[in-house]
């Protein structure tokens, strides 16, 4: 596994559109990449070009249920959705962030990593438990690699971006 450094970064506010769903750790692999492919056919059939790379915005995190997660693309500015393609926004703020380079496997060490960092420095996560599990403000992983360029996943280049408490 290769990362960078963390470090904290200030965002804007990035409006994006995505797929949400509900689906334990077991089953994401499976659930969840089919999903890009159908959120850009949605923004390409109303001819919205894409603001950057695919993302996944974990909204509700339970390591031992599901995980509440949306499947999207940033936009240039707020689109409307519907009832399977919703609108939403990354809010502004501090971000601790990471870039992974290797296999999407390797996420969960290279969240671990940031989050380990973070906990060293005494930063504190924009998160709130609930009921479901801990839910995060945006806790987002960025897809800098396209698939279709580069088929080895192992040169796959990811960039977590986790908000931090104000």
């Amino acid at each position: 596994m290769r990362i960078s450094e963390p470090r904290i970064v200030e965002r804007p506010a990035q409006p994006y559109v995505a797929i949400t769903a509900s689906v334990p750790m077991t089953r994401m692999a499976a659930t969840l990449p089919p999903l890009n492919g159908e959120v850009f056919g949605w923004l390409e059939a109303r001819d919205i070009a894409p603001a950057g790379a695919p993302l996944w915005k974990y909204n509700v995190i339970d390591m031992d249920g599901d995980l509440e997660i949306e499947v999207g693309v940033p936009v240039a500015e707020r689109v409307a959705g519907d009832d399977r393609v919703r609108s939403g926004v990354l809010p502004a703020g501090r971000y601790a962030t990471l870039r992974h380079a290797g296999h999407p496997d390797e996420l969960v060490d290279a969240t671990g990593a940031l989050l380990s960092w973070a906990d060293g420095e005494g930063l504190r996560w924009d998160v709130a438990d609930s009921p479901a599990g801990e839910r995060w403000a945006a806790r987002v992983e960025f897809y800098l690699t396209d698939p279709d360029e580069e088929p080895d996943l192992n040169r796959w280049e990811t960039d977590l971006v986790f908000k931090l408490a104000d």
